[in-house]
């Protein structure tokens, strides 16, 4: 467990917990911490699905301005690479991921969002990629991430400009998927996540490979993805437990061991 993020287990649900007074700044020590616990949390049989969480007055203002401003060239040559490996672990995570957005997410916050399967933000959240401003560009993942979650022209003008996005039209634009008062947005995040748990495990995460592989792929590699990870579950216990059961019983009462 690091000193700043720490992964909390309750029910089968994970929550990756980001707590770094006062703004939750992403510091390389939280990098590292982020990608220690992104690993725990896909390898820990008991979490069945994970919420990103950066508590009730901010989810994470961005990266750590005062540790990155005078980085040489090659220093941060070296240290881009933790910029993408922690958002890497993040995404990486081979099951359900959702993002519950308070206050600001904002540059390398959003960026972590950005990594999360779903996103669900409070009413007054406010979120950007405003590096810009700093005479710099999005490191962490966010100006590929975000292009392919709102398209690329949208995601032009919110990083060309800097400027916030209010929780409004980030729910109209497809880069949150509900918006709520700020008090339900956590239970709601763990709501949702809990509905995974005893589910069948393994090909949630095939499915997970194979839509975000196909993604970044043509539609020829992306059927051969699906084609790979379909084939693989008929060697699951989980995959005779569900068949068997729809035989037996009908849809939706087959018991999975997650294996």
């Amino acid at each position: 467990m690091g000193e700043f993020v720490r992964l909390e287990v309750e029910g089968g649900v994970g929550t990756i917990r980001i707590d770094r007074p006062k703004m939750n700044a992403l510091d390389a020590q939280v990098q590292r911490e982020l990608i220690e616990v992104a690993q725990e949390a896909d390898s820990r049989s008991d979490v069945a699905a994970v919420v990103l969480y950066g508590g009730e007055r901010v989810f994470a203002a961005g990266a750590d301005v005062k540790e990155m401003a005078d980085m040489t060239f090659e220093v941060m040559d070296v240290h881009s690479n933790l910029l993408q490996d922690f958002t890497k672990a993040l995404a990486g995570i081979g099951k359900p991921t959702v993002a519950a957005i308070t206050g600001f997410a904002l540059g390398g916050g959003l960026e972590v969002a950005l990594t999360a399967d779903l996103r669900f933000a409070a009413d007054n959240a406010k979120l950007g990629q405003p590096e810009i401003l700093l005479g710099i560009i999005p490191g962490a993942g966010g100006t590929q991430r975000l292009a392919r979650l709102v398209g690329a022209t949208k995601a032009k003008e919110i990083i060309y400009t800097g400027r916030f996005v209010e929780a409004d039209e980030a729910l109209a634009i497809g880069l949150v998927d509900e918006v709520l008062p700020a008090d339900e947005v956590y239970p709601r995040a763990v709501a949702w996540a809990s509905q995974f748990v005893g589910g069948p495990a393994v090909a949630l995460r095939a499915a997970k490979v194979a839509i975000d592989e196909g993604v970044d792929a043509d539609l020829v590699d992306g059927l051969e993805t699906e084609r790979r990870e379909f084939a693989a579950l008929f060697k699951t216990s989980d995959q005779k437990a569900g068949m068997h059961s729809f035989v037996q019983n009908g849809p939706g009462k087959a018991i999975f061991e997650g294996r």
